[in-house]
């Protein structure tokens, strides 16, 4: 079975959310709260992926304007990640190996194995390679 893009759908999702260019911090804020839910949704239909991708679309657009991110590092990632997760180094020993290893990998004394990038990714549910020198 295919399915396929109803656009009065579609048209009704618009107009009971009203996307829009994002302005301001609190238009953010309800776009990404919008989108949470829709990507957390079972079942999603279509028409709600569309508005999904509509609302990726429009967030990374206002946050690549107001809050840029310079040249990361796979440390910084991971760092950055893990702060917006309010993780603790601990919390990644299953993940990356001993406690050791996490210590001097957090602290920049070690680099991030293939291996290693490729459990962080699957563990934060991005792109292994933002992990990767």
């Amino acid at each position: 079975m295919t399915l396929t893009f109803n656009g009065k759908i579609y048209a009704e999702l618009l107009a009971k959310y009203q996307p829009k260019v994002i302005k301001t911090d609190e238009d953010n804020k309800q776009a990404i709260a919008l989108a949470e839910e829709l990507s957390h949704k079972t079942n999603r239909t279509l028409e709600e992926t569309a508005l999904l991708d509509l609302l990726i679309t429009l967030i990374e657009k206002y946050e690549d304007e107001y809050y840029p991110i310079g040249e990361s590092t796979p440390h910084s990632m991971l760092i950055h990640l893990m702060d917006a997760q309010g993780l603790e180094p601990t919390d990644l020993v299953e993940i990356i190996g001993s406690r050791e290893v996490v210590f001097q990998i957090i602290s920049g004394k070690q680099e991030i194995t293939h291996e290693q990038t490729q459990a962080l990714g699957k563990f934060f549910h991005v792109d292994a390679s933002l992990f990767e020198n």
